[in-house]
């Protein structure tokens, strides 16, 4: 049996520094991590797009 391809450093460290609005737990820890409502970051994540540094950005942090 052939083992799982991982995913790249690169992949995971691009993967991070996006926030995906669909994912509630990711959402979730965006929320606590700038203490806004879940609705408020996907409100932003819809606004600035997935980047977390402009959501962040736009929630105020």
């Amino acid at each position: 049996m052939a083992a799982a391809k991982k995913t790249t450093a690169r992949g995971r460290k691009q993967d991070r520094a996006r926030v995906a609005g669909g994912q509630n737990y990711e959402v979730g820890y965006e929320s606590k991590k700038t203490g806004r409502s879940a609705s408020a970051v996907k409100k932003a994540v819809k606004k600035v797009g997935k980047s977390g540094k402009r959501v962040e950005k736009r929630l105020g942090r």
